[in-house]
């Protein structure tokens, strides 16, 4: 039997984070300061008016493990170039923790410990997000739109179903680039089903003290707009050389412990620098996530995530890779990102 108990509705402060983690090795390279400059086949994620720039069509690919191998991420993405003024892409990202020991038939009705009754099974995210773009009858304004179908699974216990929208926008002046991103702009809802058989189960099994797991989670949960703004600069050189600077504002509206953080809106900047040689070999890197972090020892510390990687692009075909640490610098959880980006015109 699957409950449908939809009088229950909450916001949650990290609903749907997996869709906030990124894509793409180039951009965690650079801390994900990507809004105001991205213009490829990514861009359908990072700010979706950047597919204007894309010549034809383009496919990617990317892989990374999480939290010690346990995580798998995964993305791939295609984007094509409608006519002149506008563009299209779709992309679908998974996020899962899978082969999961179920523990919870352990113990049978005699009290008696029976391994045989231990089972297996994963928990997973996906994000299906639907990417067009188009240019504005203003001079060097486009805009481009997100809709999103999010689909989140645990096991036999629990499934649910979501939707969105994000928006973005960029501007050129004079060699500079700035752009906007709000996601979730009309608030994401997920509906939650919950396999009322299976939640008994977990229910029935702890009868010692402090019992838990003893009422039904929310099935319905609101994720809130964020938004990020963005400028950045290239530069180039006389020796083959270029230097692009790139930092975004990374803004919650709601009360966090970023560096910034008020009731009104919290907000965490990012940096990022890619040094490039022939428009061939790149080298990156970037600190992002800034926060605010209460010290054992009484007062506060700011923390920031750094992150470094390299690339290679040569007919059409780029890959790329990145080192990034999961948040903690005093961390050994380093994540290593390897992806894939193909101009898909060069196998015409």
């Amino acid at each position: 039997m699957i409950g449908f108990a939809l009088n229950a509705q909450t916001i949650r402060k990290y609903s749907n984070e997996f869709m906030n983690i990124g894509v793409d090795a180039r951009a965690f390279g650079m801390s994900n300061a990507m809004v105001s400059h991205t213009g490829d086949v990514n861009s359908g994620y990072w700010n979706p008016t950047g597919l204007l720039k894309i010549e034809d069509h383009e496919g990617a690919l990317m892989h990374a493990n999480y939290f010690a191998n346990i995580a798998q991420y995964d993305y791939i993405a295609y984007a094509k170039k409608i006519d002149d003024r506008s563009a299209w892409g779709l992309s679908v990202i998974r996020f899962g923790v899978d082969d999961i020991l179920n523990t919870t038939q352990l113990i049978d009705a005699d009290g008696n410990i029976d391994y045989n009754r231990i089972s297996l099974f994963s928990t997973a995210d996906y994000g299906v997000t639907f990417s067009y773009a188009r240019k504005l009858p203003v001079q060097n304004f486009q805009y481009g739109v997100n809709a999103k179908v999010i689909r989140r699974v645990i096991g036999e216990f629990a499934s649910s179903w979501g939707f969105g929208f994000d928006f973005g926008m960029q501007y050129e002046k004079n060699n500079w680039q700035f752009g906007l991103m709000v996601r979730d702009i009309t608030t994401t809802y997920n509906i939650w089903n919950i396999n009322e058989e299976e939640f008994k189960k977990i229910q029935d099994a702890q009868t010692e003290d402090p019992i838990q797991n003893q009422d039904l989670p929310e099935s319905s949960e609101i994720t809130l707009p964020k938004a990020q703004l963005g400028a950045s600069k290239k530069f180039e050189f006389h020796n083959d050389m270029s230097l692009l600077a790139a930092a975004n504002l990374n803004m919650q509206f709601q009360q966090t412990n970023d560096i910034i953080s008020t009731n009104l809106v919290s907000i965490s900047p990012a940096v990022g620098f890619e040094w490039g040689y022939n428009n061939l070999a790149f080298v990156r890197l970037g600190a992002g996530n800034f926060q605010k972090t209460l010290q054992l020892e009484g007062g506060e510390k700011t923390s920031f995530q750094p992150n470094i990687g390299l690339g290679f692009q040569y007919k059409g075909i780029s890959v790329d890779y990145a080192l990034t640490d999961l948040g903690n610098q005093s961390s050994a959880l380093y994540s290593n990102v390897f992806s894939l980006k193909v101009d898909l015109s060069i196998f015409r």
